[in-house]
């Protein structure tokens, strides 16, 4: 009886290794002064800087890119579910008020292909060049048996810094407030089990199919990549006449806005105030969609949503503006 081996169980050790050499100079291209080690130890290592802060708070967020990753698969195109993955964690954090001190990823499959791998970590180290923001550990794990032939799972953590005194939590919301929207950079990384239904599985669309409402094929539409609002956050936390800020993922606008709000009220969102993405209207006419539905998965062309006091949305739009991000009036708050 022949020996049995890792290797004849599915799992390449030498494979593994590979990628993990192929991926070393990208991850080091993040590091800053606060890296104290390289990648290859049991553990990152951060040294973190509180000078100036009373109360320091760490802040935390995990997520993943969801089924966007079959998008990624059907294209063989890796790179931008890397940068996805890295803005969607730093805008969860961002809106706390928090900014970024490191990141943390995992790559998961069936069988890790060594060019999947370093096109997915090239992705993420861009996101995270460009946020400041260090990928300082990371794993894969090869493991047939849990994962079908071909699959693939990517998931990230973040963790950030924040005053306490300055958490934006919106507690400080009332009544009369105006929602600010500001435009998302397409679907981000929500709803794609839908959209895959809808174009592949039932009109049977491929990706290069081109629309004449889209600018470019459907593939490459779907692969736009989600929006960082870093720049913007940063700009306008301090204002008084912030009162919240909401980073619209699952749950579309109206599910995510209400995550800020105490008992007692409610948003009312103007459905008319924008035109969605072009992408939208054909998910919702191809697919006929319900409004209710496309409102509840999608972000509908709105990727954060700031809760501001109705006496300075104007002034807080042109803030926007000045650092290159429209924002308008989508709704208000109500009681209720």
């Amino acid at each position: 009886m022949a020996r049995v081996t890792y290797q004849s169980a599915g799992v390449s050790r030498e494979t593994a290794e590979a990628a993990k050499e192929t991926i070393k100079h990208l991850v080091h291209e993040t590091f800053d002064a606060s890296v104290l080690k390289g990648i290859g130890l049991f553990s990152g290592f951060v040294s973190l800087d509180v000078t100036g802060y009373k109360q320091p708070v760490l802040v935390s967020s995990v997520d993943g890119v969801g089924t966007k990753i079959l998008i990624a698969k059907m294209m063989q195109r890796y790179d931008t579910i890397g940068v996805d993955l890295v803005n969607h964690c730093l805008n969860d954090i961002m809106v706390s008020g928090a900014d970024p001190l490191f990141f943390m990823d995992y790559i998961a499959a069936a069988r890790l292909e060594q060019a999947c791998v370093a096109e997915l970590v090239r992705g993420m180290a861009q996101a995270c060049r460009e946020a400041g923001c260090p990928l300082v550990a990371g794993e894969t794990a090869e493991m047939p048996g849990v994962y079908e032939r071909g699959g693939l799972d990517l998931v990230g953590a973040i963790v950030g810094l924040v005053e306490r005194e300055r958490i934006i939590d919106g507690s400080r919301i009332a009544a009369g407030d105006v929602l600010l929207g500001v435009p998302s950079s397409g679907l981000h990384t929500n709803g794609y089990s839908l959209v895959r239904k809808i174009f592949f599985e039932e009109r049977g669309f491929d990706c290069s199919h081109q629309f004449e409402e889209l600018s470019g094929p459907l593939g490459e539409e779907l692969l736009r990549p989600h929006q960082s609002y870093q720049k913007l956050i940063a700009a306008v936390r301090e204002r008084p006449e912030l009162h919240g800020i909401a980073h619209i993922t699952g749950g579309g606008i109206h599910g995510n806005v209400i995550r800020l709000l105490r008992n007692g009220l409610r948003p009312v969102i103007d459905w008319d105030a924008w035109k969605p993405a072009p992408i939208f209207e054909l998910i919702r006419v191809l697919g006929g969609v319900e409004d209710e539905e496309m409102q509840a998965v999608f972000n509908m062309g709105i990727g954060l949503v700031l809760v501001v006091a109705a006496s300075q949305a104007e002034a807080m739009a042109a803030g926007c503006a000045s650092v290159g991000f429209e924002a308008f009036p989508i709704g208000t708050i109500v009681q209720g």
